[in-house]
């Protein structure tokens, strides 16, 4: 796919593993061998051409890169301003970005020697990418998922176990990403001799903020080149929406460079901000400094340091920090941060869909929602670039619930009463 590793991938390794104030390794000392080992393998591939081909042929034939770029030609007439454009990571197998990060750290745990796979997930599309491709690589996985995201994306749950792995349900907490992250953590430090942790996020302990964002910054150096080629300029603005922060920052960095292209990132204002419902850590300006989970960046926790409850209607979204890059580039002022509730999102994907047949993810409409707020303010010259990080086939029963469709509700109840419901 490219020729040599592209000089965006690894723009945002940081110095010592921090970014500005943010950042770090703060782990128990027994993980320290398992850094110290993944550290020393990560930095030796982002400066090896053969593993960076291989890795780009198997993106090529086994996820489908590059993905397009799509005009949007009847959201763009709707509006009346600018052009927008989506980049269609809803187009890589498995349906997500997600595959890209989990594609690029599977090769690296065959590189270490490592014969199984954990894994957290929320909406679930990571734990697929995870199950995905330790099934291609002839890994073992087992994942981890809070049960409140397990009901909620039930389908992704089926298809992980049908790939073969093991989905270990986290029934404590909030029962939802923080808790699944906290669960691998513990598999990891009784099991690192023959397991590599896949981090889905580009958040955590160093390395692995660096390492997700090396493996997702493929989505914005396709980005950069696609809309140069259709638009012949860089654009305006690039929206992404930001949970743990791996899509953002994949489409983001490329652009990082040019000061002229405003980087947008849409976090889940859920039902608002005065309702204590949501998970909008920068937006809503309610994210505090602290350290959890091996890394220090901005998190939802009250006066004593305890992590509050989170909620989103979009599962992958209602992470109670963010990535440390974006944390310190919020704190710069080189991405912005908005937030969409979900009555926006429901509305935003409505006409996504009604205009261009297109079917984003919960979490990727929160893009296109905070895309549309901002809409009135440009022009018919400007380009926006919109990333659709995933598709939405998974979100059937939260759209279902959100639309409040009757014929859906009723199908349901047939359903259940066939099984004894």
């Amino acid at each position: 796919m490219y020729s040599s590793i592209p000089a965006e991938a690894g723009l945002l390794s940081g110095d010592n593993g921090c970014y500005g104030s943010y950042g770090g390794s703060f782990i128990p000392e027994i993980l320290v061998p398992a850094f110290e080992e993944i550290t020393a393998c990560f930095e030796a591939v982002k400066h090896d051409e053969a593993f960076w081909q291989a890795y780009c042929s198997l993106l090529a034939d086994y996820s489908g890169r590059p993905t397009p770029l799509t005009y949007a030609d009847r959201l763009t007439e709707h509006f009346g301003r600018a052009r927008i454009y989506v980049k269609r990571e809803d187009l890589n197998h498995t349906g997500a970005h997600k595959l890209n990060n989990a594609l690029g750290q599977a090769m690296l745990a065959k590189r270490m020697g490592k014969t199984r796979l954990i894994a957290e997930t929320g909406a679930g599309q990571h734990g697929v990418a995870t199950a995905t491709v330790a099934a291609k690589l002839g890994l073992s996985a087992t994942i981890y998922m809070g049960r409140e995201d397990m009901e909620r994306q039930y389908a992704n749950v089926f298809w992980m176990r049908r790939l073969g792995a093991d989905v270990v349900p986290v029934d404590y907490g909030s029962r939802t990403l923080k808790d699944a992250i906290n669960e691998a953590l513990r598999d990891w430090v009784s099991s690192f001799e023959t397991t590599h942790y896949v981090l889905g996020t580009a958040s955590g302990a160093h390395p692995f903020p660096a390492i997700v964002a090396f493996f997702q910054s493929i989505i914005g150096i396709e980005a950069k080149e696609q809309v140069l080629g259709v638009a012949g300029r860089l654009p305006d603005r690039v929206y992404a929406c930001v949970g743990g922060g791996s899509n953002a920052i994949g489409v983001f960095q490329a652009f990082l460079p040019h000061d002229e292209v405003r980087l947008i990132g849409v976090e889940a204002g859920g039902q608002g901000k005065r309702s204590g419902r949501h998970a909008a850590r920068i937006a809503y300006g309610e994210g505090k400094p602290g350290v959890a989970q091996g890394y220090r960046t901005l998190f939802l926790q009250d006066g004593d340091g305890q992590m509050l409850d989170t909620y989103s209607i979009a599962a992958g979204l209602d992470y109670v920090g963010v990535s440390p890059i974006l944390a310190d580039l919020a704190e710069r002022k080189r991405v912005e941060f908005e937030a969409a509730t979900d009555d926006e999102v429901i509305e935003a994907l409505e006409l996504v869909m009604k205009t261009e047949g297109l079917i984003p993810a919960l979490e990727s409409t929160h893009a296109f929602a905070g895309a549309f707020k901002q809409i009135a303010d440009s022009s018919k010259s400007d380009v926006i670039v919109i990333n659709m990080s995933g598709r939405g086939d998974k979100d059937i029963f939260n759209v279902a619930e959100g639309l409040r469709d009757e014929g859906w509700t009723a199908f349901i109840q047939r359903k259940s009463g066939q099984y004894g419901g």
